[in-house]
């Protein structure tokens, strides 16, 4: 028990040291949207929420660009890229502000295969609050300019174990 309490103690004063999720961020130059699980080309819940952040910051004047990210599982006839442009494009985002990322299965790859379309482009995050300070430090990691926006849930407490667990391993440079 006094390790594990020992574990936390120490990934607590790690993850202090992520960088902050902006409740108001700051004018980018691109909003990224990072994946989550569509449904034969139907966003999930979490996904939708993600989106509909992105589609608030956008309209806000945030950003004028969008990336969203995230291939296909085996099996699946969409990526999440595909699915979340689309949905954001029905919401009257013009196609040419949308850049769909199909390829990436994992936040390490959402992040870096989008880094060569920012490029040294300023960028907002948009994914759930748990997630987010793990996305911001590979982020970090990979040069990117960006700053987080967090969509607030009811996430089970295992999810944000889960999330906690591999910010430490990230930060440590475990992916």
């Amino acid at each position: 028990m006094r390790l594990l309490t020992a574990i936390l103690v120490v990934g607590l004063g790690v993850l202090a040291f992520t960088p902050k999720a902006a409740s108001s961020p700051g004018k980018a130059d691109w909003i990224v949207v990072l994946g989550a699980a569509q449904y034969n080309g139907e966003p999930s819940v979490i996904f939708r929420n993600r989106l509909e952040a992105a589609l608030q910051l956008y309209r806000q004047g945030y950003a004028p660009r969008i990336a969203v990210t995230g291939g296909r599982r085996p099996g699946d006839r969409y990526s999440e890229g595909e699915v979340g442009c689309r949905y954001l494009e029905a919401r009257g985002v013009p196609r040419r502000a949308l850049f769909c990322e199909q390829k990436s299965r994992r936040t390490w790859e959402n992040l870096s295969n989008i880094a060569p379309v920012l490029g040294g482009s300023r960028a907002i995050i948009v994914t759930d609050e748990p997630h987010l300070p793990r996305a911001l430090i590979l982020a970090d990691q990979l040069g990117l300019r960006a700053t987080g926006y967090a969509v607030r849930g009811n996430f089970r407490e295992s999810y944000r174990q889960r999330e906690a667990w591999l910010a430490l391993l990230a930060r440590l440079g475990i992916r």
